[in-house]
């Protein structure tokens, strides 16, 4: 079985030469890079993982796509643009023309960013990126997801992915008080949800228990081929390898073509990720 991961940081220090925007703190003190990053997935037995530019870094790509060049088997990516920028409205035919790109992600969760999609100013990119077959990852949270669901109505041909199932804040019940606005959208069929991050939203040890009968309903609404695994590495509160046997060993009414879907296969076709 192929295990991809489905979200994965890597980030350079702030430099006069690469500055940062003074917006967020990094998950991390220390940067994530390219190699950290492959010790680990040969340590836990991971075969690839998506790279995710994170916001902190501002809307830039170069160090994720220079890992996914350098390692094309290992690396591919989702990356970020300004969707106020006039430059951005011309990109979208050519994207996944970049060597190691496969497709966009946005976060709509935090006070700045989530008029982008609560007031339609990135409503644009929606039938370009269906023109295209540009895959989107989105994370927003759960009170906003309706809105999602009127994009994937009207753009039957987007493949969307909602990132972390949704979760935004809280942890166990506080955190997964509003999933019946995520399940909800399994009705659209294009629609698929990272199961990502998932322990971070829980109070509970390793395996987590309390996150099995919330991961059960995505699974039930969703199916193996439209709940995707990852781990959000520089957020993970277990070890890498803990974080993957959540699944594999300790969900016992998963089988083992639910997991070959969940834990990669899934994902790969989904994004257009070829082998």
């Amino acid at each position: 079985m192929q295990i991809v991961d489905a979200q994965v940081h890597i980030w350079a220090a702030s430099s006069p030469e690469r500055p940062w925007p003074a917006r967020h703190q990094p998950h991390t003190p220390d940067p994530l890079a390219k190699d950290d990053v492959l010790r680990e997935m040969a340590a836990a037995g991971v075969d690839r993982a998506v790279l995710v530019p994170p916001s902190w870094e501002g809307e830039r790509n170069d160090f994720a796509l220079a890992a996914a060049q350098a390692h094309p088997d290992r690396f591919a990516v989702m990356g970020r643009f300004d969707p106020e920028a006039a430059s951005s409205r011309g990109s979208i035919a050519d994207w996944r023309g970049q060597p190691g790109m496969l497709g966009l992600r946005f976060t709509f969760h935090r006070p700045l960013q989530r008029p982008l999609l609560t007031e339609g100013r990135i409503d644009w990119l929606w039938p370009q990126a269906e023109r295209a077959g540009v895959p989107v990852m989105v994370l927003a949270q759960h009170a906003d997801l309706h809105l999602i669901d009127r994009v994937a109505e009207r753009h039957p041909g987007l493949r969307l992915v909602i990132d972390h199932l949704g979760l935004t804040g809280g942890k166990d019940e506080e955190a997964f008080r509003e999933l019946d606005r995520l399940l909800v959208l399994a009705r659209r069929a294009n629609i698929a949800v990272k199961a990502s991050c998932v322990a971070y939203y829980t109070a509970d040890a390793y395996p987590y228990r309390r996150l099995h009968p919330y991961l059960r309903r995505v699974y039930e609404a969703f199916g193996p081929r439209r709940m995707f695994w990852g781990s959000d590495l520089s957020r993970l509160p277990c070890t890498y390898r803990q974080g993957i046997t959540m699944f594999t060993e300790e969900m016992p009414w998963l089988t083992a073509t639910d997991l070959e879907w969940i834990m990669g296969r899934g994902l790969c076709e989904w994004i257009g990720w070829k082998n």
